[in-house]
């Protein structure tokens, strides 16, 4: 299985995979300084949230390391300590990664770097967990011993400290033969889909195609596809799910086609402190993503862009959100995320 990340102890380093090379080139390098962390962060070099989260529990290392080498004040470090937590607004799991690491700083380097370490282990875990969950809910509201999926993005280990999971539910189905077909969204402007999703599907010999976006409504609604798995960055307390922008089309389709709609997350990505998906900040980046490919003019000149990274998928679209805690059902009486808290 490929790792999006590992610590590197004799290099006091975190590899990680350069995404934004892939599936062209799989290069790796090692990260030791703030500056290279957030650049990597920003330009989606590592991405997904739950592996942001082990990022930022990392960073706080990288922070405490530089510090001690640069010979950093107590402000100064707790600043940069904040450029990484601030680095993607809409991804939880990025600030609860670094406040997992951030509140042992304190007891030394070591603390921080063994809760780091533990982070990512017991997000691998999560995800296998909730995997299984996942495709036991399908297979028994589908009725079928067999099913074809939609996904949109990536949410395999490459989003991950491993394993995957909307991509985990997949894989998870495919290995107990109850899976047909995958497609994979190409998932417009950085095409996280049909390079990674799509590398990873092939990597594990799971049966796949890659579509437009634009196709992935009239899939749903030809009935070519039996449920559709998302994943999320970040998913509030009436169950309103932040995901990669697109994926509000699938739950509509999938709705009028009346088939499930699943959004899929650890619970370190749940946030009960936000009660609606309204108050959810949604990040915006450079406008040049969607006016360019790959370096090339795709637009008139004077043209402006819009490009913002999530949407919001409202509670009442989504018919299951899958935790390694369980399975909330948005629309039923009494099922409430707030209920797996403890």
């Amino acid at each position: 299985m490929v790792r999006a990340l590992e610590w590197i102890d004799e290099a006091s380093a975190l590899r990680i995979i350069d995404q934004t090379v892939l599936p062209t080139s799989e290069c790796y390098f090692n990260i030791t300084d703030v500056d290279a962390l957030v650049e990597a962060i920003v330009s989606l070099a590592v991405r997904g949230a739950p592996a942001l989260g082990a990022t930022g529990a990392f960073g706080v290392v990288i922070a405490m390391n530089q510090a001690a080498a640069q010979g950093w004040d107590e402000a100064r470090l707790q600043s940069e300590v904040d450029r990484i937590r601030n680095a993607r607004p809409t991804a939880v799991n990025l600030a609860w990664g670094v406040d997992q690491a951030r509140c042992l700083m304190a007891q030394g380097v070591g603390a921080v770097l063994a809760r780091a370490k533990a982070v990512m282990a017991e997000d691998e875990a999560a995800n296998r967990a909730l995997s299984k969950l996942g495709a036991d809910w399908i297979l028994q509201r589908c009725g079928k011993p067999q099913v074809s999926v939609v996904t949109h993005c990536n949410t395999g280990a490459l989003a991950t400290a491993g394993w995957g999971t909307a991509y985990g539910i997949i894989h998870e189905l495919f290995d107990r033969g109850a899976l047909l077909l995958a497609y994979a969204d190409e998932t417009r402007p950085l095409l996280q889909g049909a390079r990674l999703t799509g590398w990873e599907l092939a990597q594990d010999g799971i049966p796949f195609v890659i579509e437009a976006d634009g196709a992935a409504s009239s899939t749903i609604l030809n009935g070519r596809v039996d449920v559709a798995i998302i994943g999320a960055d970040r998913i509030v307390a009436n169950g309103d799910s932040a995901n990669k922008v697109g994926s509000v089309a699938l739950a509509l389709a999938c709705q009028r086609k009346g088939i499930p709609f699943i959004v899929a997350a650890p619970f370190s990505t749940v946030d009960l402190t936000i009660a609606t998906g309204d108050e959810i900040a949604i990040e915006e980046r450079d406008q040049k993503e969607v006016l360019e490919f790959a370096t090339v003019r795709t637009s008139p000149a004077g043209a402006i862009g819009f490009n913002p990274a999530f949407d919001v998928t409202p509670h009442d679209l989504i018919s299951a959100i899958v935790t390694e805690r369980g399975v909330v059902e948005p629309s039923r009486p009494g099922s409430s995320l707030a209920g797996l808290a403890n």
